[in-house]
């Protein structure tokens, strides 16, 4: 008799599996949400995705009155323009620091606690601050998610760089290669496709942050209409702007798996989306 330990699915079978916690969930919403609007037809917790459809329809479809605009795209654009910016400054200085302090010696001595130190501070505890110095703006919102993941990033890319091999060094050295190139033609190659995973892992925490900015001091973004719908309990648009964020979330995720596996075939990847 075969162990249920050592059972392994097909790839159907994998499929299904995968999909029956989210059918499961669905059915439970929908009897649930049933049952209250047939007991209070104007109840707001639980929408029918017939009212959810409609408020989307008027959110992306149909051109706000005052503005003209249709806020669905503009939230979205708005809150993608952020949050990539912030994670590209991020990952900028995340591969910066944790090159330099993982391969340099005298560098990683002098920056390493410090580093540890700023990754403990809670990022949202600086948001007043950052209000303060940057304004409203989009700078702020910007600066909240690149300092947010920054340390995250840094000290996975300063651990990846410990981790490669002192005999490759050591080699470049004797073949005549000076610092800067042994950083750029030995290491840099080889934290490109680790950095993609890193920038991965952080996302989930940059939405985090963003929705906060947003959430803060904001006229648009996805962050912003959720919380700005909150007062009149419109879970009709809500639900589906939660929706969203999880749908972009996940297929930003999908996009830089791929990215890795076409770019760095080498790499070995532990995961996809």
């Amino acid at each position: 008799m075969k162990r249920l330990l050592n059972q392994q699915p097909s790839t159907a079978g994998r499929m299904l599996l995968s999909s029956l916690p989210f059918l499961v969930l669905l059915l439970i919403y929908l009897v649930a949400s049933d049952l209250r609007l047939e007991a209070n037809p104007s109840d707001k917790l639980l929408p029918s995705f017939t009212q959810m459809g409609e408020a989307i329809q008027r959110m992306a479809f149909e051109p706000n009155r005052r503005t003209g605009e249709y806020l669905f795209w503009v939230d979205t654009f708005s809150s993608l323009q952020r949050l990539l910016l912030g994670v590209l400054i991020a990952a900028s200085f995340g591969l910066l620091i944790g090159l330099l302090t993982g391969a340099l010696p005298l560098v990683g001595a002098s920056f390493s606690p410090v580093l540890t130190v700023i990754s403990l501070i809670p990022p949202l505890a600086l948001l007043p601050v950052l209000f303060i110095v940057f304004g409203l703006g989009e700078v702020a919102k910007v600066a909240l998610i690149a300092i947010g993941i920054t340390p995250f990033i840094a000290r996975d890319m300063q651990k990846r760089t410990l981790e490669i091999p002192r005999e490759q060094l050591i080699k470049a050295q004797t073949l005549g290669g000076n610092t800067s190139q042994v950083l750029i033609r030995v290491l840099l190659p080889q934290l490109t496709p680790r950095l993609l995973d890193a920038v991965r892992l952080s996302l989930g925490t940059g939405w985090l942050f963003l929705i906060a900015a947003e959430a803060i001091a904001s006229t648009e973004g996805l962050g912003y209409r959720i919380f700005l719908v909150r007062r009149y309990m419109s879970m009709d648009v809500i639900l589906p702007y939660v929706a969203w964020i999880t749908f972009l979330a996940f297929l930003l995720d999908w996009l830089l798996v791929s990215v890795n596996r076409k770019l760095f075939p080498w790499h070995g990847h532990g995961g996809g989306a």
